[in-house]
């Protein structure tokens, strides 16, 4: 691990893309994002890695003061360049570990655009807070519309009895930043993750 200064604010775990998307929105967004969490005085728990949206959202954590948290497992360092501006650096063995570290810092987890690794992080933080393994927030950040087939999907399996409601109703769906604030409100400190 490299440690540059212990984390001190609140950690906010993005999940998010190691490509930057076809549109501009994509980047434009996650920029806006954490540079307003930034300000907001929370500090970031991502992949670790310096390319895609993860790599603009830690630049823009950086820039903006915020503390910066990576884990990465060793396996990715050929293909996933390491950051090396982040306040901490964690190098792992495992996907596993990487999301179980990430989960136990974080206070809340935010999913933008991504892709197969993004939905998969979004939906076992969603199955953990459904078996009662933290009571974290959880949230989609909707840019241009990008959740909308999944958020049909699981108003779908609520629908269709697979999923109850009161489950569902944990992974907010946030359509504005300001959404996102308001759901990040009082938000002090982790809580404890079983995993």
């Amino acid at each position: 691990m490299k440690s540059k200064k212990t984390p001190t604010q609140p950690l906010v775990a993005l999940y998010c893309g190691s490509r930057v998307g076809n549109k501009a929105i994509y980047l434009q967004s996650a920029v806006e994002l954490a540079r307003g969490l930034a300000e907001h005085r929370f500090g970031l728990v991502y992949g670790g890695a310096s390319i895609g949206l993860m790599g603009q959202v830690a630049d823009t954590f950086v820039e903006f003061g915020g503390d910066t948290v990576g884990v990465i497992p060793q396996f990715m360092l050929d293909y996933e360049v390491a950051h090396h501006e982040l306040s901490e650096l964690h190098i792992v063995h495992t996907m596993h570990e990487r999301k179980a570290m990430m989960a136990e810092r974080a206070s809340a987890f935010i999913a933008l655009p991504g892709g197969l690794g993004t939905f998969e992080e979004i939906l076992e933080v969603a199955t953990w807070g459904q078996l009662g393994q933290h009571q974290k927030p959880m949230m989609l950040y909707n840019v241009n519309g990008y959740y909308n087939a999944l958020i049909a999907q699981l108003d779908h399996a609520v629908e269709e009895g697979f999923l109850p409601p009161q489950h569902r109703a944990k992974v907010i769906v946030c359509n504005q930043l300001s959404e996102i604030y308001t759901a990040l409100s009082g938000l002090n400190a982790p809580s404890h993750v079983v995993i």
